[in-house]
């Protein structure tokens, strides 16, 4: 048998036992005459070699954990079942013959071959067939499913992170890398931070319950906290179980400190990542959240001066072109512009006014014309004016037959101007009766002082009030 980088020439079966050797542990120990010394790299291909060649062709069953899919394509994924658990790649180039992304939590039967990869064995996965949803998978949709319908994961009682805080509390494992990650982070962005550190596990039995225990410790004792981080670094799908579990996902909820869950990395969700306020990818970008940088803060301010400075010049450019626009503009020039339509408007309002204010009066008075008119037809006055005279005894009372008159009666005649006093001289009943035209002779008793006689007549002339017995003219 020649040794050669690793490497074994000869025929199969000196290979094989060989490889036997390797196994059962019948290498030559140290002190024997034909000791063979292998280094790591050496011992690393023999084992490599004896692995491809016993395990050309295999398929297993098992639980997909840690699933994830590199920028080239290459998909990594461990592949467990209730003990143990085995390092999985599924190459670009035999991906399309899976028709699904792979996913944490799938059932799923792989075809392929043991390779060795650095210092560890994997599975070379050829093929893939899906068989359904693993165990832990089943258990954390229900649980989810759960919390989701008694609105522990409703967005409105997620709280606001406060921007500035000055007491940060962590609860993580005191000897983990996600502990050293934080601080490291915090004290390079930070200034005068109070760093409260909660221990738990964060993996393996009890370690749900730690969790649990160490954010209800923050609460109790150190209510003044303005921000809670509760993580851990990366892992398989069982090391971040803890996190998945109800206890933790409660006692989340009811921390009245604000919680950021940061378990894993990016490709990493847990149960505590919907129920926190704020999930971060890992324990560094959650430190990085909660804390920013002071040269993150200059450069907001700087921002926000220069978004203020821009504001200002384009609002004074608005105004200084409106400003130059009225000050060329016509009426500005010339203000009295401004009066000339109002006062034309005024004008013809007025004119209008005035028209029809005329119009309104001629008409009134067309109006009040005929009614007069129509007044005067009626008044008793309006015969007079035409030769007729008013014939009344000396009561007042109209006179309307002749026949009612004896010689010697006084009457009182009013004419159109003026008014007499007259007395009946002869009155011949019997031709007034047969409708002769005799008519009575009156004694006209005006003389030469007839007005001074006729104003006596009207002193003496008693007016009586109308009464319905009066007789009318007509």
């Amino acid at each position: 048998m020649i040794k050669y980088g690793g490497f074994y020439g000869g025929d199969e079966g000196s290979r094989d036992d060989e490889a036997d050797s390797l196994l059962s542990g019948s290498l030559s120990s140290p002190g024997q005459e034909q000791e063979v010394v292998y280094s790591v790299s050496e011992i690393t291909e023999e084992i490599k070699g004896f692995l491809a060649r016993s395990f050309s062709h295999i398929c297993v069953r098992g639980e997909v954990s840690g699933a994830k899919t590199t920028s080239k394509g290459h998909t990594y994924f461990d592949l467990k079942d209730g003990k143990s658990v085995i390092n999985c790649v599924l190459f670009k180039w035999s991906a399309p013959k899976f028709k699904q992304n792979v996913k944490d939590g799938m059932q799923v039967r792989v075809w392929g071959s043991i390779t060795v990869y650095g210092s560890r064995y994997q599975i070379n996965v050829n093929d893939m067939m899906e068989e359904g949803i693993g165990p832990l998978q089943i258990a954390f949709e229900k649980l989810k499913q759960k919390l989701n319908a008694e609105g522990l994961f409703d967005p409105s009682r997620k709280r606001p992170l406060p921007p500035f805080p000055k007491q940060i509390g962590v609860v993580t494992s005191p000897t983990g890398a996600a502990i050293k990650d934080i601080l490291s982070v915090l004290r390079r962005r930070g200034g005068n931070l109070r760093i409260i550190l909660s221990p738990a596990l964060v993996q393996g039995k009890g370690s749900a319950e730690d969790i649990a225990a160490a954010i209800k410790l923050l609460n109790d004792h150190f209510p003044e906290t303005d921000v809670m981080l509760v993580g851990r670094g990366g892992g398989s799908l069982e090391d971040l179980w803890s996190f998945n579990e109800e206890i933790v996902a409660r006692a989340i909820a009811a921390s009245k400190i604000p919680v950021i869950s940061c378990v894993g990395h990016e490709i990493d969700t847990t149960i505590a990542d919907f129920v926190a306020d704020k999930r971060a990818e890992t324990p560094s970008a959650a430190a990085e959240m909660v804390v920013k940088s002071r040269e993150e803060i200059i450069q907001k301010v700087d921002n926000l001066k220069r978004r203020l400075l821009q504001g200002l010049r384009i609002y004074y450019e608005n105004l200084s072109g409106r400003f130059q626009k009225l000050a060329s503009s016509r009426i500005f020039l010339n203000p009295m512009l401004l009066l000339e339509k109002p006062a034309r408007e005024l004008d013809e309002t007025t004119e209008r006014m005035i028209q029809s204010q005329d119009r309104l009066i001629r008409e009134r008075e067309n109006t009040l014309r005929l009614l007069s008119g129509k007044l005067q037809a009626l008044s008793p006055m309006f015969p007079l004016k035409k030769g007729y005279a008013l014939v009344r005894d000396m009561s007042g009372n109209a006179v309307k037959d002749a026949a009612r008159l004896s010689p010697g009666d006084r009457l009182s005649l009013m004419f159109s101007k003026g008014e007499a006093i007259a007395e009946v001289l002869n009155n011949d009943g019997s031709q007034a009766v047969d409708g002769a035209d005799q008519k009575p002779v009156l004694n006209n008793a005006t003389n030469a002082n007839g007005n001074k006689n006729q104003k006596i007549s009207k002193r003496n002339r008693k007016k009586q009030p109308d009464n319905p017995d009066q007789e009318m003219l007509w």
